[in-house]
């Protein structure tokens, strides 16, 4: 163990929900070792990091501890590899949060100069509320005016203004009819040149709200080009040799084209506006329409390709074409307003860009298999992240970091639409490149036909309705007066129990006891089925539904778990023990590790079970026959291994508390749609599970592997995340 990294995590019940700036803790440091103010993470602790092979970080996009625990039986691989999980807070930024940018909290502003103006508000708890687009617009759909600039914000932003002095000798289009939301757009973009008056417009473009193109015309300037500017406008010396359009013919153009109530959309159109020395009253900016934290702004190139699906400005192409680039900006604003500010939000628009950086980022810098050859390139100067994004750093210390996942593979022309054909491509090329890179990040998805929400909603029900099930038991039959009381002390003593009621369809009276964890509701199955309770001898069994008739498999599976090995459940014990007094009970206990006594949430009083971890599973079993039927302080106790663990306890509470709707009202045709959905579901979890085992199988020894369910994340709903790591060692298995 000396020669070999450990990992040693500090998750154990209610410790074992990370924060995105835990996590990015955690891989910096098993990146960089102690360079560059690296630290050991709090919560966890990397042994002999200079002897780690290598980190990969596998990323299942779309996917939660919904879908983990739903298809636990899939997941075979996971569950028997990665001891160490975690719950994990979705973000609508997951790929930046995970690499660094905007780890820090204090940094979540909204965009300069934009302030909050609706009332309304997205679902308290999810990130989405701190949208600039969210908090500028609000979650409401509203027509066009509402995203016209005021007349603050066009001087703040630098455009030509009525009666300004800067403005002496502008032409105003008179367009000064009311606005409504009925107004027609038009797409305006225009090419400049430097000359010795500063920039002068080359060529203009102008497109209506159905894409045609009205206006595409090139003007030569007045006064003497210094720069023509031919890589981003297109136009040289010998294009405008033969022009004799002079802007005041492009102003009167303009003028005659626009209608009185037009509205003028373009991308940054403040600066294609002074070019064209002329003003207008209302005008949509996509820059600042599609806004970004901190006064930053996208690109037009991409919110073209991320909202639109659109390649413009492409880099074989001799600079951009005008008529292209207005009709872009007119579509972005069509479906911004067609759509809502809510869809918008829900593109996820920051981490698409990261993505995007970070595709560049190991293209640039990783090892290259486009001509199917591996060779080295030079590093160049990676695009900005954030100062505090550990990849900068690789860079210094000459790592090579490697990002891979379907775009990647869509940018090198190697991916089919195929999905099952992406993720294996994904595989073939982790296992060839992964080995040759210190940090890595593999993304695998399921795609977005298995998220749709209806989908989501009915895995959702069923998770819910099968945990029910199984900390549901009946027990009877009992004597007509039977105690109640007595019959709640006695399967009390299993464990914390969330309710019992008397079942009267029954001619014998029977009980309905639910559970709060697993653990009980099968230790009441196991010691008091065929017990005298209440003077009667009764049966003990769980409820028989269709989600229940694999709950032997379940139980059993869950059993075996790599997290759950070495860890026994201790029920009985009294409020007023604390955890002094258990770890006092319990010194004798050979190998124990660690004792965890939850509390109360609401009284913060401890609970009456506890759990047990051991160093070695054969110290959990001899410690299981010495702890049956021990009396501490006059308590008997019961105890059994463990089943789940502390983040799932509390994830089936959040279940139970936030029940939803049960089935929804569905038609024959949509039900049998959603059953084939999901075995079809089940049938991709099952290959993704094999896809990670491959890929797990062909690491290096001591390679710390994490694998992460990002969590759902919308308006409407929000499902946690989930983290599972290991550290591989001899014979594929994790050193823990």
């Amino acid at each position: 163990q000396e020669k070999s990294s450990r990992l040693s995590a500090a998750l154990f019940g209610e410790k074992s929900e990370i924060s995105h700036e835990q996590l990015y803790e955690l891989l910096k440091y098993a990146a960089l070792g102690k360079c560059h103010n690296a630290a050991q993470p709090s919560w966890c602790r990397i042994y002999h990091q200079s002897r780690l092979a290598g980190v990969v970080v596998i990323v299942l996009h779309q996917t939660s501890q919904l879908h983990f625990y739903k298809f636990y039986l899939q997941f075979k691989h996971l569950r028997k590899v990665f001891r160490h999980r975690f719950t994990l807070k979705p973000s609508i930024n997951f790929l930046a949060s995970l690499c660094g940018e905007g780890a820090n909290p204090k940094s979540q502003k909204t965009a300069q100069g934009l302030t909050a103006t609706s009332s309304e508000r997205v679902p308290e708890g999810t990130d989405l509320q701190r949208d600039p687009i969210i908090q500028k617009y609000g979650v409401k759909k509203q027509g066009l005016t509402r995203y016209t600039l005021t007349l603050d914000e066009q001087k703040r932003y630098d455009y030509p203004i009525k009666g300004s002095p800067k403005c002496r000798g502008y032409v105003c289009t008179e367009c000064d009819q009311q606005r409504t939301d009925s107004s027609p757009l038009f797409g305006l973009d225009c090419e400049m040149c430097l000359t010795a008056k500063g920039n002068e417009v080359t060529r203009v473009s102008l497109v209506d709200a159905q894409g045609r193109c009205l206006l595409n015309e090139l003007v030569k300037p007045e006064s003497i080009v210094v720069h023509y500017r031919t890589r981003f406008s297109g136009i040289t010396k010998e294009m405008l040799r033969p022009v004799k359009t002079r802007l005041a013919d492009i102003q009167t153009r303009l003028k005659q084209l626009l209608p009185r109530d037009a509205v003028l959309v373009g991308h940054s159109l403040n600066a294609d506006l002074q070019a064209l020395e002329m003003i207008h009253p209302s005008v949509i900016d996509t820059s600042l329409l599609f806004a970004r934290n901190e006064g930053r702004r996208f690109k037009l190139k991409f919110l073209a390709k991320a909202v639109l699906g659109k390649e413009i400005q492409c880099e074989k192409n001799l600079g951009h074409d005008p008529a292209e680039d207005a009709r872009a900006t007119l579509e972005l604003a069509q479906f911004f307003i067609e759509q809502g500010p809510a869809k918008v939000a829900e593109l996820n628009l920051e981490m698409l860009l990261t993505t995007e950086k970070l595709a560049e980022f190991s293209k640039n810098n990783a090892v290259s298999q486009l001509q199917g050859c591996r060779v080295q390139q030079q590093w160049n100067e990676p695009p900005h992240l954030a100062k505090t994004c550990f990849l900068d750093c690789l860079q210094v210390t000459g790592q090579k970091p490697l990002l891979l996942g379907r775009q990647e593979l869509d940018s090198s022309g190697l991916c089919q639409s195929n999905l099952r054909t992406a993720n294996k491509q994904i595989l073939q090329r982790a296992l060839a490149d992964v080995p040759l890179s210190a940090f890595s990040i593999i993304q695998f998805s399921l795609g977005p036909q298995y998220v749709a929400s209806r989908l989501l909603a009915g895995l959702c029900d069923k998770v819910r309705s099968k945990l029910t099930d199984m900390l549901t038991i009946y027990a009877g039959p009992f004597g007509e007066s039977f105690c109640l009381k007595s019959v709640k002390k006695e399967f009390g003593r299993c464990g914390p129990i969330q309710s019992v009621t008397v079942v009267t369809e029954t001619q014998q009276p029977y009980v309905c006891v639910q559970y709060e964890v697993l653990e009980a509701a099968q230790l009441a199955v196991e010691s008091l089925n065929g017990a005298e309770v209440a003077g009667s001898c009764i049966k003990v069994q769980r409820p028989v539904t269709a989600a229940t008739l694999d709950c032997d498999v379940l139980i059993k599976q869950l059993e075996l778990d790599v997290e759950n090995q070495g860890v026994i459940y201790v029920a009985g014990l009294k409020k007023s023990l604390t955890e002094t007094d258990l770890q006092e009970e319990f010194r004798e206990l050979k190998d124990l590790e660690t004792l965890f006594l939850p509390k109360d949430l609401q009284t913060g009083k401890h609970r009456k079970y506890c759990f047990l971890r051991f160093q070695k599973s054969q110290s959990a079993v001899d410690a299981l026959e010495v702890l049956n039927g021990w009396s501490v302080k006059g308590s008997k106790l019961r105890s059994r291994n463990a089943l789940a663990s502390g983040h799932l306890c509390r994830w089936i509470g959040q279940m139970n508390h936030s029940p939803g709707k049960q089935g929804g009202n569905f038609t024959c045709e949509q039900v049998e749609q959603l059953w084939a959905s999901e075995q079809e579901l089940r049938r991709e979890v099952k290959k993704l599970d094999h896809r990670i085992k491959k890929l797990y199988r062909s690491l290096q020894n001591n390679t710390l592997c994490v694998v992460l369910f990002p969590g759902v994340h919308s308006l409407h709903s929000s499902q946690p995340g989930l983290g599972l790591m290991a550290i591989k060692d001899d014979g594929g298995r994790s050193a823990c």
